[in-house]
């Protein structure tokens, strides 16, 4: 695989830091290193009771701060030939050779209720399921190797009973499949409004550089930040990509999402990535053209160096010299998840 490209760059001075990252979520004051899981989240009995407080803790803050692709963007389905499930869930293990599950409920109730994904790396996804009995797309990020999937149901405050719990193997058909496809924190759908701005914005494009470029350079120059959404975002918030779009704004989360969707509908894989910008919990984004491999930390050349993916610092900060300086150097960000 390809080398990815790092661009090395002085860091801000504490007082330009200070203002970009107003409005972002907060974060504990430095990166946490991982944590072993409580031995009761590794509960697969269907029943049995657990308290997911530590699994929500850090997932439930909301990121604050060739030739063209076919037209036609790849969708996800339950096919329903590979069904895991007892009275209460049902994980449709059908299509993991693309990159994901889907997962429902089968007693529809205002029950407040959990998916856990965790992967080889074991890294745990904490999601919310919808309650109303309609599937939900989540990612097997990870790659190849084999995943234990378990949905829980709201016992009492941060206490949850098992429903179901399953293991499945995954053997991608390619790297890319994950980050291809529409899921729950990439939300859309062949008629979005944001499908349809993408194809727009890529239609002269003729490679996948062009592309990405272009769909960064709208989102940059179009998108403020929404200091309103910022101040009374509550956990567990999902974007909706067509009202960003419409509305012209929105917080780092919203950018992030906003990009990825339109470079996936594109044909682009594209990683949204959750994680910290220094201290900060923050979103951003990496992307893969056949020409650079992944370019996890850079999104185009601008004649002297690549810039880093970060779409909400380039827009709130104009793009100014120091603040690309700061988003140029892959050292200030820290991965946690990739959606």
């Amino acid at each position: 695989m390809r080398k990815n490209r790092r661009i090395t760059a002085l860091l801000l001075g504490a007082a330009l830091l200070s203002a970009l990252f107003a409005g972002c979520a907060s974060a504990p004051a430095a990166v946490p290193a991982e944590t072993a899981a409580p031995a009761a989240v590794r509960a697969e009995q269907a029943g049995a009771e657990v308290d997911l407080a530590q699994e929500e803790q850090e997932q439930s803050m909301v990121p604050l701060s060739g030739e063209p692709a076919a037209a036609t963007a790849l969708m996800p389905a339950a096919s329903g030939t590979d069904v895991r499930k007892n009275d209460k869930a049902e994980i449709d293990a059908s299509n993991t050779a693309d990159g994901y599950v889907m997962v429902r409920t089968l007693e529809p109730s205002s029950a407040k209720r959990k998916v856990i994904t965790t992967g080889p790396s074991g890294v745990k996804y904490t999601y919310n399921l919808n309650s109303a009995g309609m599937f939900d797309v989540f990612p097997l990020s990870d790659g190849n190797g084999t995943y234990k999937i378990t949905v829980y149901r709201s016992v009492s405050g941060s206490r949850y009973s098992v429903e179901y719990s399953t293991t499945v193997t995954a053997q991608l058909k390619d790297e890319f499949a994950p980050f291809l496809l529409p899921n729950q924190y990439v939300n859309y759908t062949a008629a979005s409004q944001t499908v349809k701005k993408a194809a727009e914005l890529t239609k002269n494009s003729k490679d996948e550089l062009a592309s990405i470029k272009a769909v960064y350079g709208y989102v940059v120059t179009t998108l403020t930040y929404d200091k309103q959404r910022a101040a009374t975002v509550q956990s567990g918030y999902l974007p909706d990509l067509d009202a960003v779009l419409a509305a012209k704004k929105g917080i780092c989360f919203d950018y992030a999402a906003l990009m990825t969707a339109m470079l996936r509908s594109r044909g682009i894989p594209c990683k949204l990535v959750v994680g910290y910008a220094g201290t900060v919990y923050h979103s951003w984004i990496n992307a893969y053209s056949k020409e650079k491999g992944w370019i996890s930390g850079v999104i185009y050349f601008d004649g002297a160096q690549w810039k880093l993916m970060d779409p909400t610092f380039a827009s709130t900060g104009k793009s100014s010299s120091s603040i690309m300086k700061y988003i140029g150097d892959g050292n200030n960000y820290t991965a946690k998840y990739l959606y």
